[in-house]
C-alpha cells in the first residue's frame, strides 16, 4: 500500500468499519420495506441509484473543503478493472442470495453464505498476496463459527446430508464467494489507485462502482421487469433513506479497504450481524436461545481478536 493511504492513525479503520456496519443495518431495514413494495431487483437498484448523488456530494466536498485541493488520482486500467470486478460480483452475490431464497430450503444456503470471511482470506491470499497472520486467521475462524451458530438452519435440514449438498447450498457458497471476490476487488482498486488519502480512495471507488451498478442493474430492471423503472419514483422518500444510508455504508467500507486488509475489514464487519440481531430481538422482545448466546459470544471474541491487530502493518 502506498504511504499516502497509511498516513492515518492505525486504529482509525475500526470506527470506520463500525460506522459502515451500523449504516448498512439501517439501509437493510429500509430496503426490506421497499422490497415488499417494489420487488427485489428494483429495491436493490434503489441502493445504487439513490445513493449516487450522496457519493458525488461527498467527493465534491473532499475537493472543495481543503485550502489546497488534492490532486485527481490516475485512473489506470488495473484500477478500473478491480472496481468493475468488485461491482459485478457484488451484484452477483445478491443474485445468488435471491436464487437461494426462491428455494424452499434456503436456510442452509444462508448459513453457507456466512462463510464469506473465510473465502475472503482465501481470495485475498491468491489475488492480493495478503496472507493473514495466525491471530487474524484465528479471529476469522472464531467469528465465522459464531455467525454460523446464529444462522443454523432448522434441525430437519441441519441433520440432512441432502440439504447440505442441494442446489440452494451451492447458491449459498456462490453467494459468499461472490461477496468475497467483490471485497477483494474493491481492496485491489484502493491499492491500485494510490489516492492521497483513504477518504478520496473510498469516494472515487464508490462513485465509479455505483455508476456501473446503476447502469447495469438499471438496464436489466428496465428491460426485464414488467413495470420497469416506473415504481422507483413514487417511493422516493424511503428510497432516499435506503440510498443515503447505502452510500454512507459503501463510502465507509471502501475507505476501510484503503486502510486495512480485506480479511480484517470483513471480519470486523461481522458486527453488522450483532446489530441486526439486537434490533430484531428488541423489536420482537424475544430472548436469545443458548446456541444464539454462544454464537454471539464467539463472534465478539473474534472481533476483539481482529481489533488486536491494530498497529500491525496491513
Amino acid at each position: 500500500m502506498t504511504s499516502s493511504l497509511t498516513a492515518v492513525a492505525p486504529w482509525l479503520w475500526v470506527p470506520v468499519v463500525l460506522f459502515a456496519a451500523l449504516a448498512q443495518t439501517v439501509r437493510n431495514t429500509a430496503q426490506r420495506s421497499l422490497t415488499a413494495e417494489l420487488g427485489t431487483l428494483p429495491a436493490t437498484l434503489v441502493r445504487f441509484l439513490y445513493g449516487l448523488p450522496f457519493a458525488g456530494v461527498w467527493l465534491a466536498l473532499l475537493y472543495a473543503w481543503p485550502a489546497q485541493p488534492p490532486a485527481v488520482p490516475h485512473f489506470s486500467a488495473a484500477y478500473l478493472g478491480w472496481i468493475a470486478l468488485g461491482a459485478f460480483f457484488q451484484i452477483a452475490g445478491t443474485a445468488f442470495l435471491l436464487l437461494a431464497m426462491a428455494e424452499r430450503n434456503f436456510a442452509v444456503a444462508v448459513t453457507l453464505s456466512k462463510t464469506e470471511v473465510l473465502q475472503v482470506a482465501l481470495f485475498a491470499s491468491v489475488f492480493l498476496h495478503e496472507l493473514p497472520t495466525p491471530l487474524a486467521l484465528l479471529a476469522m475462524v472464531v467469528a465465522t463459527l459464531g455467525v454460523l451458530l446464529l444462522s443454523l438452519p432448522p434441525r430437519g435440514q441441519l441433520l440432512s446430508p441432502a440439504a447440505w449438498l442441494s442446489r440452494p447450498a451451492l447458491y449459498g457458497l456462490a453467494c459468499g464467494a461472490s461477496f468475497a471476490i467483490a471485497s477483494v476487488g474493491f481492496r485491489g482498486g484502493a491499492l491500485a489507485l494510490g489516492a492521497e488519502t483513504p477518504w478520496l480512495s473510498g469516494a472515487w471507488g464508490v462513485l465509479i462502482a455505483q455508476t456501473l451498478q446503476t447502469l447495469g442493474l438499471g438496464a436489466w430492471v428496465a428491460l426485464k421487469t414488467e413495470r420497469g423503472l416506473a415504481p422507483l419514483w413514487p417511493a422516493w422518500r424511503m428510497s432516499l433513506v435506503a440510498g443515503s444510508m447505502g452510500a454512507a455504508a459503501s463510502l465507509a467500507w471502501f475507505t476501510a479497504y484503503a486502510m486495512q486488509t480485506t480479511g480484517a475489514v470483513r471480519t470486523l464487519g461481522m458486527v453488522e450481524v450483532a446489530f441486526s440481531y439486537l434490533v430484531s430481538r428488541r423489536l420482537f422482545s424475544e430472548s436469545f436461545t443458548r446456541p444464539e448466546k454462544i454464537g454471539m459470544a464467539l463472534m465478539l471474541v473474534g472481533l476483539v481478536l481482529i481489533c488486536s491487530q491494530i498497529g500491525l502493518p496491513p
